[in-house]
């Protein structure tokens, strides 16, 4: 058996990566300055860069299905914060656009964002965070998503 084998198991990193998962996901739900929920924060991120994104792009960039996707622009265009727009050049294709209110929520949630990070980086080093960035990182590449698998998340 290898250290690192024995060190893995030790950690119980697949249960500790679910409940610091969950926690932080309940926490931020729960804050009452965030009119947003962290999905839709992610999605009004991805449009700060880059507004009027096609649907498959942002969900891509999520790490989402077409149905999730669609579920997530959905509620976020009710809450008035998206706009959905048919593409000019195919007409079968839904870009998404920050609304004002959009700009204003991703602002907020931008200022949250940070708090959130200097929360979650507190008592660390540099280096230290930057080992935990690149194996959270790397999990994404050892776990690819598979479309065939999970079309409708």
């Amino acid at each position: 058996m290898r250290n690192n084998d024995a060190a893995a198991r030790h950690h119980r990193l697949i249960y500790l990566l679910s409940v610091a998962q969950r926690r932080l996901q309940r926490w931020m739900a729960a804050q009452p300055e965030n009119e947003v929920t962290p999905a839709q924060a992610g999605l009004l991120f991805i449009l700060g860069r880059q507004d009027g994104v096609l649907m498959g792009e942002a969900g891509a960039a999520l790490d989402m299905g077409p149905a999730g996707i669609s579920g997530l622009v959905d509620r976020t265009a009710a809450a008035r914060l998206i706009e959905r727009r048919a593409d000019r050049e195919d007409g079968r294709a839904w870009r998404v656009w920050l609304t004002p209110k959009g700009r204003a929520a991703l602002a907020q949630a931008k200022t949250s964002a940070a708090e959130i990070n200097a929360a979650l980086t507190e008592g660390f080093s540099s280096a230290e965070i930057d080992i935990v960035a690149r194996w959270l990182t790397s999990i994404q590449d050892k776990f690819p998503r598979d479309p065939a698998r999970d079309p409708e998340e």
